[in-house]
């Protein structure tokens, strides 16, 4: 996606300066900066802080931290115990462990040698994957858009409710659950996107910094303002993303969702999941009970992030002193509630044989 009129991926290796180089998004959305990866500990703290976020980001960064571990040093052992340092990052979103799986048995099989230029090598073919399955969830996630619209009143805006940031922020390119808005709005199919805020972290601002630099029509609302929007009537359609689906169409996503799931199942509102095939945990069914919650830190819970009047970014604390919080950072939304699907091979219902329709070879590991 563009800022500011360029192009820019949310990670990229650099040939020229020979450099794997992210967007550090603790700095959005009130300031844009480009850091570089290095060491094997510059890619933990990247995804532990979450310099960068979002389950298929996560997974891209994963694999370049492979690749740039393996070319100091490309031993067995260092690709065993890098996949284990990597791994234990994050526990929940499962793309993480997909990218490094892939690595480590692909790389596995290649000798010492050769390993150092096959890890990049794979690294970039994991990215420019992710880009092509987002723009297909796109693709499928537009007809949908597009059957909304053909019954609103002409010029009338399609309005989306999201949470989170499922954008291009999250992912190498195009996002998942903003893909669809993206080619929408490249069609003129007019839009208004009603961006939850998605606290503790405020993710919803970075959906916010992406729509206003692709120009498109939205309102940034409080994480209690969805349900009273539904009510009146002025959302059409519920689109998130996931970090982690059952194989019986279970969706763990950012805390909150599963409130904007039951408030849209209450006021007939059509909820769908933005759903890349990396995302879904075959060897999962009940997601309430076997999915890994990650608890993160209080202080993103009793503190916030903003700018002030000078221009500085700075964290204040909004609760009183012995006050401390609890940050579960992910919920689970079950499939009854979930309307469809969007992957990258079609739409499904939200359940095990509609997953399967369109991903039957996948296996259980």
């Amino acid at each position: 996606m563009k800022v500011e009129g360029k192009h820019y991926r949310s990670i990229w290796f650099d040939k020229i300066s020979d450099e794997v180089k992210i967007i550090d998004q603790r700095s959005l959305p009130h300031r844009f900066e480009i850091i570089s990866l290095e060491s094997l500990e510059e890619f933990e703290v990247a995804i532990k802080d979450m310099a960068v976020r979002g389950a298929p980001l996560i997974g891209a960064t994963a694999a370049y931290g492979i690749a740039r571990q393996m070319q100091r040093d490309s031993s067995d052992e260092s690709l065993s115990s890098t996949y284990n340092c990597l791994n234990n990052t994050r526990p929940t979103a499962i793309n993480l462990k997909w990218a490094l799986d892939r690595c480590k048995k692909e790389l596995w099989g290649t000798s010492v040698k050769d390993r150092p230029k096959a890890a990049m090598n794979l690294a970039e073919i994991i990215c420019n994957e992710d880009v092509e399955i987002n723009r297909k969830i796109g693709e499928f996630g537009l007809e949908i858009i597009k059957s909304l619209s053909k019954n609103k009143p002409k010029g009338e805006p399609v309005r989306l409710l999201t949470h989170c940031n499922a954008g291009w922020l999250a992912t190498v390119d195009w996002g998942t659950a903003t893909s669809p808005m993206y080619q929408a709005h490249q069609q003129s199919i007019p839009i208004h996107v009603w961006v939850d805020e998605t606290r503790p972290r405020n993710q919803g601002a970075l959906t916010s910094w992406e729509l206003k630099n692709q120009g498109i029509s939205h309102n940034y609302i409080t994480d209690n303002a969805g349900g009273h929007l539904m009510q009146r009537g002025l959302v059409d359609m519920v689109i998130v993303g996931t970090d982690r689906t059952t194989s019986k169409g279970d969706v763990c996503n950012k805390i909150g969702t599963y409130l904007k799931a039951l408030a849209a199942k209450d006021n007939d509102v059509p909820f769908y999941v933005a759903l890349p095939s990396p995302t879904i945990d075959w060897t999962v069914e009940n997601g309430v009970d076997e999915i890994p919650i990650e608890e993160r830190n209080e202080k993103e819970v009793s503190t916030i992030q903003g700018k002030d009047e000078t221009g500085e970014i700075s964290w204040v604390k909004v609760t009183p002193e012995g006050s401390l919080g609890s940050n579960p950072a992910f919920d689970v939304t079950p499939s009854r509630l979930v309307t469809g699907l969007i992957t990258e091979m079609g739409v499904c219902e939200a359940s095990e044989s509609g997953l399967r329709k369109l991903f039957p070879l996948s296996e259980r590991s």
